[in-house]
């Protein structure tokens, strides 16, 4: 039997192998992830509980109970569609480049080279985003144990936020530096703790909530409260942005193609499967906080804690009770951001592997040790600590980078999803297929999310300035702008040599290999290309 199951391990990484070499590539990362594992990363990156816990104040001032319960539900049609899309495109080409492999392969040859590169970088800025977003939230949650344990007489600065975001960030960086299989196994850990902390507060919060804090149907499903002055309608489109974070990030599985067995059948339904069971998981979270916040909806959200979340636990469980539950959450929200930064890493890698990065020589390297890509999670974790700094701009500046992780990804879904159908190519499913259902699914999906990109630059409040307006559009443009500006820089720029993605078969020797092994020569042989046209996808 140890026979058969190990020869039929090596019949399905043969598989593997032989589609990633159809794609240009040859393996260089370690298959150690099985099926269960893939989902477990969508399903721990998505965070559920902790996630909600760090973007609730979308929610409470935007609609109260009925955004939390039907606006949860009214996105999650929305959520699917683009999974949906997303899961086709990573059914047919399971690559960690994904997003802008995608795109470059299924683009007009007038276009593709720019389109790839614009996609790569709002892939990137997002999961940069994606990580300091989570990070941040749990260095505010830390912050918030501590209120509570002083009953919410510690008030917090900038400068200590900033510096348990930091230990955060390298913490994170020192575990995604560790090898594959030691993270794959991880996620096991990851799953189960995210399924107990939804139990403990599905169950402990009804029962143990005072009768004055318990509310009735009424109020919970059918309770409406405005509290930033847009109109009703608007303000319950400005909710949705809790449920459009919490249940993002749909590529953080395609990242993993190239380290997943049975990568595609096991991506795609890592991406469905995850949106299902969050999506119900959620919809379960945010009804028993709706009937266990009481009817005080602005005391909740502007307690000393800073966490509407934090503050109902304390309510409903008292001091030791909420710091137990809370706890929990802090600690699911840290493997969040160990997964984000994951994630993270692996797109990145695949970017600097067809030379589009900055320092791409030094970027795509496998440490010998590890056998993954270390340096491009140091490089992220460098990129997170900058953007971190946003916090020292004021409270909205940092609170965009939730809002940039939703737009910037949305800008590099739209793109793959739409050029599959704009453009003549060879587009050719993969196991798995929506079939005459693709259109209609993937035209709700571009339409939503061009919708919400628009939303999502609205200021907070109607009356802003400076002080509080979004930044989302001034930090995502600039950065956008710098992309842009890089492609078409005379003489240097990415148009004078960017040729999207560059087979490696060619160059990698196998037994000729350094300290490190690098394939980094390829970056300078950027005429030898990979004509994605002519493959099979």
């Amino acid at each position: 039997m140890a026979t058969r199951a190990t020869s039929k391990l090596h019949s399905q990484q043969s598989v593997d192998e032989a589609i990633l070499a159809k794609l240009g590539y040859k393996q260089e990362l370690r298959r150690a992830f099985r099926p269960l594992e893939v989902f477990g990363v969508a399903f721990s990156y998505i965070g559920v509980v902790s996630s909600i816990s760090s973007v609730l104040f979308y929610a409470i001032p935007n609609g109260g109970p009925v955004a939390m319960v039907w606006g949860w539900a009214f996105s999650l049609f929305f959520i699917m569609c683009i999974g949906l899309a997303m899961a086709e495109l990573a059914s047919s080409a399971p690559t960690s480049g994904g997003l802008y492999y995608w795109t470059h392969s299924l683009a007009s040859p007038r276009c593709r080279n720019f389109l790839a590169w614009i996609v790569g970088y709002a892939n990137t800025i997002q999961n940069i985003t994606g990580v300091a977003s989570v990070d941040w939230a749990c260095a505010v949650q830390i912050m918030a144990a501590v209120s509570i344990a002083t009953n919410q007489t510690y008030a917090t600065t900038n400068k200590e936020l900033y510096g348990i975001f930091a230990a955060l960030v390298l913490s994170h960086a020192v575990i995604v530096s560790l090898g594959t299989k030691a993270l794959a196994r991880l996620q096991t850990l990851y799953m189960s703790l995210n399924v107990c902390l939804f139990l403990i507060i599905i169950i402990t919060l009804p029962a143990a909530t005072p009768s004055e804090y318990r509310n009735t149907a009424s109020f919970a499903l059918g309770g409406f409260t405005n509290l930033n002055g847009w109109p009703s309608g608007l303000a319950f489109i400005f909710s949705l942005t809790t449920p459009l974070w919490v249940i993002g990030g749909y590529d953080c599985s395609v990242h993993m193609s190239e380290e997943a067995a049975n990568a595609d059948v096991a991506i795609p339904w890592a991406i469905i499967n995850s949106i299902i069971v969050c999506g119900i998981m959620g919809w379960g979270i945010n009804v028993a906080l709706a009937f266990c916040m009481g009817t005080d909806v602005s005391a909740i959200l502007n307690s000393p804690t800073s966490q509407p979340m934090a503050q109902i636990l304390y309510n409903s469980l008292g001091k030791k009770g909420a710091l137990a539950v809370w706890s929990l959450i802090i600690i699911v929200q840290y493997m969040m951001g160990s997964n984000c930064l994951l994630v993270g890493s692996r797109q990145t890698f695949a970017f600097s592997r067809d030379g589009a990065l900055p320092f791409s020589r030094y970027l795509y390297r496998i440490n010998r040790y590890t056998k993954t890509p270390v340096n491009t999670v140091w490089f992220d974790a460098i990129l997170v600590l900058a953007i971190g700094l946003l916090a020292f701009a004021g409270s909205q500046a940092i609170d965009a980078v939730f809002t940039i992780a939703i737009t910037a990804s949305y800008i590099s879904y739209i793109t793959p999803i739409t050029t599959r159908f704009v453009f003549k190519n060879n587009f050719k499913p993969g196991p798995f297929n929506l079939g005459r259902l693709s259109f209609p699914v993937a035209a709700i999906a571009v339409s939503w999310m061009v919708f919400m990109n628009v939303i999502f630059f609205f200021p907070t409040t109607p009356q802003t300035n400076a002080q509080e307006m979004n930044y989302t559009v001034v930090v995502l443009g600039g950065f956008m702008s710098l992309a842009i500006f890089w492609y078409y820089c005379p003489v240097y720029g990415g148009v004078h040599w960017f040729n999207g993605p560059i087979s490696n078969l060619a160059q990698v020797v196998s037994g000729q290999q350094g300290e490190e092994d690098s394939v980094s020569e390829k970056i300078d042989k950027r005429d030898t290309v990979l004509s994605v046209s002519s493959i099979d996808v």
